[in-house]
């Protein structure tokens, strides 16, 4: 079973940045799309990015196109989600998932393996 579980939450004003990292002690995602998924009070769960299982492919929710980036380091078995140009509306619960296969992909069903999560809170 593969567990990712997510880091680098917190609280932060409004024009600020956070960066999350998901990782996988044991490396098991590294063949695997991986997906940043949010959650605020009272809102379904959204997607927000996901990257391919090389990093040569990612694509973005348009609410955070230019203002998020996802990464991988896949020799740490890491991915990160940079966050600039921090709004209230991003305020939420960010989850990290691995997908069925390689590829990057925002459909939630394509996903198997899902963190716990980490809070983001934005002030504004």
């Amino acid at each position: 079973q593969v567990y990712p579980v997510e880091s680098g939450g917190g609280s932060v004003q409004a024009g600020g940045s956070l960066r999350l990292s998901c990782a996988d002690s044991r490396r098991a995602i590294s063949n695997n799309g991986v997906g940043w998924f949010r959650q605020s009070p009272g809102k379904e769960r959204e997607f927000v990015a996901a990257i391919s299982w090389n990093g040569g492919a990612t694509n973005y929710a348009d609410s955070v196109k230019g203002r998020f980036t996802i990464s991988r380091d896949r020799a740490k078995g890491t991915v990160y989600l940079q966050m600039n140009s921090l709004k209230a509306e991003d305020t939420a619960v960010y989850y990290c998932a691995a997908a069925r296969g390689a590829w990057s992909t925002s459909t939630q069903s394509n996903y198997q393996y899902w963190g716990r999560g980490t809070q983001v809170t934005v002030s504004s």
